[in-house]
């Protein structure tokens, strides 16, 4: 039997580096003081690393952490055989969770090591990393618990526990104090509020005139009223149970800011509040007649009654004699339909498939092939030169040429191994998980019907006598659909409400 040539490069372990920092204590640097350390720990036990998962400000208490599941789905794919964190804490500090990740690593052939902390082989191993980590999983629980104490500490002293209120600024010494810079702009926006003014006319104003809020976006109808509505502004400290009157400089007197609070008690219980003038169909409806879009309208009777519509704009140019139609009306049928469709477990089938279609498609596997043929090249060149070598040919170039590709292949694993990792797929089975349990959703909140809208439909035209056609885009492409596009499903046999193929019509609605 022949010897194995000499000097040939050992095989490298690939590994992959989870690194975390909580959002108490720790900062931005902490993580990469834990890549270099990982890195150096890699280097000196033969392994070689081909990704990095990191999770930034969030707690090790749970699993929830969107790079830590996607290490543990990466696990399955066999493309590394060691995760590598900092310490044990970076991984988990709740022992339940560590055991059962740690469990699905073990399940897919992958070990877990630590870069400062040595655990022994064997059965005392296990039992001193079981003890470490109850250890942890306290410290993370005493450190919650003095976190919260050392915040209601500092607010029984009245420092600002780090928050940030336009007007006022931190004092050195942690307390509030007024913030020359910005404090003679507040008062303008509860004068404004109290008088009348509409708030969306306050934030458009002071948006054009580059003011933000204080945290650097743009203001919005809600930042309005959350400061008009803001007790700060007129010296109230609180947090939790603790109030103190006249503990922070006052910006507005106390007239200005009840002033505010009777407007917005008004707005509240005003006519036009009372109803959510959300319009479901936004930018998905649109005429039969024109192809324009139809847009939310309201209209007052002599009753002082509001009643909502939607309208066409070129009706409203008089280039258009579509009608307008009631919004309620309209938005029930449309979502009695998709509600219809995700019940059905043959429609949930046929997006699952059209989905895995379509990220079959748009994955682009060109860099990983191109790699895996280079593979299979160095492969045959290995072969060849281990074939001279066993014929008696062994030159210190048939050595130095094995060296190189055996260097070479090393990097195209380790670029494999990156290409798959970078490019996750969704399994079929979690498709259908997740459309299926949109059929449980609340059809009174509107957030969950925008979002059934926003997933399933492309759009919706809207012609006389109530026909209407309902076009999907659950094959993937999410492009415009034209007027032509829904003339020709009308003229395909379709009567009344429709859906694109290969979804069947249900008849007219």
């Amino acid at each position: 039997m022949k010897k194995p040539p000499q000097n040939q490069p050992a095989a490298l372990i690939p590994a992959v580096i989870y690194a975390r920092y909580s959002s108490s204590g720790q900062r931005e640097e902490s993580i990469e003081g834990q890549l270099r350390e990982c890195h150096e720990y890699a280097q000196k036990n033969g392994m070689t690393v081909i990704g990095e998962y990191i999770d930034k400000a969030l707690t090790g208490r749970t699993d929830k952490r969107p790079d830590f599941q996607r290490m543990l789905r990466d696990s399955e794919r066999g493309v590394f055989q060691v995760v590598i964190c900092w310490k044990m804490d970076r991984f988990a500090r709740n022992r339940y969770d560590s055991a059962i990740n740690k469990y699905k690593l073990k399940k897919n052939g992958v070990r877990l090591a630590y870069a400062k902390e040595l655990i022994p082989e064997g059965p005392e191993g296990i039992i001193l990393e079981s003890v470490m980590e109850g250890y942890a999983e306290y410290y993370s629980e005493n450190l919650s618990q003095n976190v919260k104490r050392g915040f209601y500490d500092s607010a029984l002293e009245l420092k600002t526990l780090g928050q940030r209120v336009l007007g006022l600024r931190k004092s050195p010494d942690d307390h509030w104090e007024i913030d020359p810079a910005t404090a003679p702009r507040e008062p303008r926006k509860f004068e404004e509020y109290a008088a009348g003014t509409p708030a969306k006319t306050i934030f458009t104003q002071l948006n054009d005139e580059g003011y933000h809020t204080s945290t650097g976006s743009q203001f919005n109808k809600n930042s309005i009223r959350r400061i008009v509505q803001n007790e700060k502004y007129i010296g109230v400290y609180e947090y939790k149970d603790i109030r103190v009157e006249n503990a922070i400089p006052a910006i507005v007197d106390k007239d200005l800011f009840e002033r505010c609070q009777r407007m917005l008690s008004k707005h509240k219980h005003s006519p036009a509040a009372q109803r959510d003038t959300f319009f479901l169909l936004t930018t998905k409806l649109f005429c039969g007649h024109c192809g324009q879009p139809m847009v939310g309208d309201s209209g007052t009777s002599k009753t002082g009654t509001t009643y909502y519509y939607y309208t066409c704009k070129g009706h409203r140019a008089h280039k258009c004699n579509k009608m307008r139609v009631a919004q309620n009306w309209l938005e029930q049928l449309v979502i009695d339909n998709l509600l219809q469709l995700i019940n059905s477990d043959e429609f949930i089938t046929e997006v699952a498939d059209r989905c895995m279609e379509y990220q079959a498609k748009e994955q682009d596997n060109s860099a990983l092939h191109a790699l895996e043929a280079r593979q299979k090249e160095i492969d045959r060149s290995i072969s060849n030169v281990m074939a001279a070598i066993e014929a008696g040919i062994i030159t210190p170039s048939t050595k130095s040429r094995l060296i190189e590709l055996e260097s070479e292949k090393a990097r195209i694993e380790r670029g494999i191994a990156q290409q798959l990792i970078n490019e996750p797929m969704l399994e079929r089975e979690q498709i259908i998980y997740f459309l299926t349990s949109l059929r449980n959703g609340n059809t009174t909140d509107n957030m969950y019907l925008a979002f059934l809208v926003d997933t399933f439909l492309n759009s919706v035209y809207l012609y006389d006598d109530n026909k209407l056609v309902m076009l999907l885009n659950y094959t993937g492409e999410n492009n415009k659909v034209t007027l032509q596009i829904a003339q020709d499903a009308i003229k395909s046999d379709l009567s009344g409400s429709a859906f694109a193929p290969p979804i069947p019509t249900n008849g007219a609605n």
